[in-house]
């Protein structure tokens, strides 16, 4: 999957993004688990919905603030954001 990148998202409600790739696929991503449990300050942030939705596609993926948050696409194309620490 190293050349799949993210090229459309449309925002449904709260935390969850539809996200469209390269291939025509479609996640349907909800990221509150990830961003509610992690327990980092880097993260409080994006629990406010505004500040959530500030990301931008940068380099075929979802960018919030110079790398602030980052996913690796294969975990969002599969739809399996998991807790890092």
């Amino acid at each position: 999957m190293s050349e799949l990148s993210l090229v459309g998202t449309r925002h449904l409600t709260g935390h969850i993004l539809e996200i469209t790739f390269s291939d025509g696929h479609q996640s349907v991503v909800d990221f509150a688990l990830f961003i509610f449990s992690v327990g980092h300050s880097d993260y409080e942030p994006y629990k406010n919905v505004d500040k959530f939705l500030t990301f931008n596609i940068e380099d075929g993926n979802l960018n919030w603030d110079d790398y602030t948050m980052v996913f690796p696409v294969g975990d969002l194309y599969l739809n399996r954001i998991i807790k890092h620490h």
